[in-house]
């Protein structure tokens, strides 16, 4: 390329800054909005979590209470009394729970100071065995453990002094310290009262609430969902019940499957504690599966208590040592085994997505936060799925794959990782077969190369860096497979079938390539020659000779017919008559459907896929074999007549 004048002066100019490539959007006013919305939501779950936490834990029990409310309905009850019934169902399950539970921790509270005694010599003795460093810590622990449910004893009140005024000495010369005894009042019952309720009241009005704000949801619920729809999507009412439908079905679901998983953990400790021997087996078993809703770390927390207590009830470690046992045991099965057969699906959730979301709500809402932390994002991955402007959502939280199969080709590769590559095309290829993965995720890969080595984005090294890699991915050449030999003839001296031609681009020899070998595995030779040798200055040099077809193959045809036509005759007048087609040309030009276009070009075949290119290749071959068997025959006749 010529180089353009410049004006001559002391110093040149600057050059302009580079502008960002095509198809790259710049931070803007979109961007900074959407901070400032997400600050803004954040805040307000801070500020009104005494009002959001009760509406979103009505909102969670609706969902456990409707299969229940269907089920009362299916039995002619009203729709007021089946809400009210599933509700008042509820409570009376709770209550018998919290009965139950409570008898069990008088009894465990009734013996603390039997555990307290067993627990001291069982560490007494552990320190005698241990020693050393860990002698001074488990001191410690033993006064602790001595010193609790002990009354604290408040110090002696010393009288303050006036001015200029002598302290009292005792004899010795001590100061003298006066004891006054004083007998407290008894307190009323206004006070008592207060002591007992303040406690409890509060909870018991947040369960109101819920309890209340529950029934109205369920006897509300299709109108409720009407008006999320016109919230939500009023412009595609089709996305919008599809999304309310999801996260419906979903975590109701979601909710009575780990109610049942929960339940059936609690079931198997309390059990297992019973036969060990443990104390309260009922109250262990209720806690433990009431924490496992606690995401990951709610059933080792569960262990911790009933560990210790089991440590105070023996005269070894043993019933400790069994019950660590049980707790992590059950936890490994059920989370393995248990959970993947009872979830038909997952839920939806990225494990990292998962942790993130038990963190963020714990630190807006508290223990409450921990427990709503799993719902809440599944629902707001839901919506993320469904409804475009909060697709983000399901990018980040959803475990779906944030690339799809082509994309995370080419960024492997763009990224120097072949071996992430060949990873991701092992798992891909346990499910599909190889000319999908060549069509689905290579093609489409390196198009997108292509385009980008077009906008000049690519440096010659990354270019020759994918190449390479894509060239590694492919599966070994099968037996029929034959490259181009440097003197044009294949090895061996077997004749090549069909005659692989690389376009213009910088990955159009890759694609020449992957077509041979999908054509070795259905048992047809091909050969692969570069763009410039059918060039016109060395196209008298190419043997074509019995090639049952030509393939051109490119990622970038676009453009004037004009060169194509003119690599079109080229070709056909070595192929002897041979079809010739071309390959990769984009889905939805008018040349793939334009059949006038294709007879101009000289063509029989326009093809956009890999496949395609495959079977047109196989009728082809087809084709010439059964030309050469009726060459055959009529030499045989003329032979036997001239004979």
């Amino acid at each position: 390329m010529a180089e353009r004048d410049q004006a001559p002066g002391p110093v040149a100019a600057a050059a302009p800054a580079p502008l960002p490539p095509a198809g790259v959007r710049m931070p803007g006013a979109n961007l900074l909005a959407g901070v400032v919305i997400g600050v803004a939501v954040v805040a307000a779950l801070s500020i009104g979590r005494e009002v959001l936490i009760p509406i979103t834990l009505a909102v969670l029990l609706s969902f456990v209470l409707s299969p229940l409310m269907a089920l009362l309905r299916r039995l002619w009850i009203g729709r007021v009394a089946a809400a009210v019934l599933a509700v008042v169902l509820a409570v009376g399950i709770m209550i018998a729970a919290s009965a139950v539970i409570g008898t069990q921790i008088a009894a465990v509270v009734a013996r603390a100071p039997q555990y307290q005694t067993t627990i001291s010599a069982k560490l007494e003795g552990l320190q005698e065995v241990i020693g050393g460093a860990l002698h001074g810590r488990i001191n410690a622990l033993i006064k602790r453990i001595e010193s609790f449910g002990a009354p604290s004893v408040p110090a002696p009140a010393v009288p303050q002094l006036a001015p200029g005024e002598a302290p009292a000495l005792a004899p010795g010369g001590q100061v003298a310290v006066p004891v006054f005894i004083t007998r407290a009042s008894p307190p009323s019952a206004l006070e008592i009262g207060q002591r007992i309720l303040t406690p409890v009241i509060r909870p018991l009005a947040t369960l109101a609430i819920v309890l209340v704000v529950a029934v109205f949801i369920l006897l509300q619920r299709d109108d409720l969902r009407d008006r999320l729809i016109r919230v939500l999507g009023a412009g595609d009412l089709f996305r919008a019940t599809a999304a309310m439908n999801e996260a419906g079905r979903r975590l109701s679901r979601y909710f009575l499957t780990q109610l049942g998983v929960n339940c059936g953990f609690g079931a198997v400790v309390g059990a297992g504690l019973f036969v060990i021997g443990v104390p309260s087996p009922v109250l262990w078993g209720a806690m433990a599966a009431m924490l496992r809703f606690v995401p990951y770390v709610g059933s080792y927390l569960a262990g911790v208590l009933p560990v210790l207590l089991a440590a105070a009830v023996g005269h070894g470690w043993e019933k400790a040592i069994w019950t660590a046992v049980l707790f992590v045991g059950a936890e490994v099965i059920i989370a393995n085994v248990v959970e993947p057969m009872v979830y038909s699906r997952t839920t939806g959730l990225s494990p990292i997505a998962v942790v993130v979301a038990a963190i963020f709500w714990t630190w807006l809402w508290g223990p409450i936060g921990l427990i709503l932390s799993t719902p809440i994002t599944l629902c707001l991955v839901v919506l993320g799925r469904h409804i475009e402007s909060l697709a983000f959502l399901d990018v980040l939280l959803g475990e779906g794959p944030a690339l799809t199969p082509m994309e995370s080709f080419y960024q492997r590769l763009l990224a120097g990782d072949p071996d992430e590559a060949e990873e991701s095309k092992e798992r891909f290829l346990e499910n599909h077969s190889m000319s999908e993965y060549y069509d689905g995720v290579m093609r489409e890969g390196l198009r997108i190369a292509s385009r980008d080595a077009g906008r000049s984005v690519l440096t010659l090294e990354q270019i020759a860096r994918i190449r390479r890699a894509a060239v590694e991915l492919m599966q070994p050449p099968a037996a029929g497979h034959v490259a181009a030999a440097p003197d044009g003839e294949p090895p061996g001296g077997d004749p090549a079938r069909v005659l692989c031609v690389a376009g213009r681009g910088p990955f159009d020899e890759v694609a020449a390539e992957m077509l041979a070998v999908l054509l070795a595995r259905h048992g047809i030779m091909a050969k692969v020659v570069p763009y410039e040798a059918v060039s016109r200055a060395r196209i008298g040099e190419l043997d074509a000779r019995d090639m049952a077809m030509a393939a051109i193959l490119s990622f970038d045809l676009a453009g004037s017919p004009a060169p194509l036509r003119l690599l079109v005759r080229r070709l056909r007048e070595r192929l002897d008559g041979a079809p010739v087609l071309l390959g990769l040309w984009p889905v939805g030009d008018s040349l793939l459907s334009d059949a006038g276009a294709q007879e101009a070009l000289g063509v029989a075949w326009c093809v956009s896929s890999f496949d395609e290119a495959r079977d047109a290749a196989i009728v082809a071959a087809e084709r010439a074999a059964e030309e050469r068997a009726a060459a055959a025959t009529e030499t045989a006749t003329e032979a036997v007549q001239t004979a």
